[in-house]
């Protein structure tokens, strides 16, 4: 199997799919809010809950401080 097989294979799982679509729905949810994002700008779940898409649960910091906390 080719490098381009198991990408499409594994980034067309279904699971893959939904985590991509809840962290899409929290960003359309913070641009709302703030406006524009910039593309160093993530949305981060403070209580590391991808499905908890509240307003109180989502805040936007830069992409290193994310990486860091995880």
């Amino acid at each position: 199997m080719s490098k381009k097989d198991e990408y499409e294979l594994y980034h067309s799982s279904t699971r893959m799919k939904k985590e991509r679509a809840l962290r899409n729905k929290a960003r359309r949810r913070m641009k709302k809010k703030h406006g524009f994002l910039d593309r160093l700008s993530e949305v981060d779940h403070i209580d590391g809950n991808p499905n908890n898409n509240s307003d109180s649960n989502l805040r936007v910091i830069n992409r290193s401080k994310n990486r860091k906390k995880q």
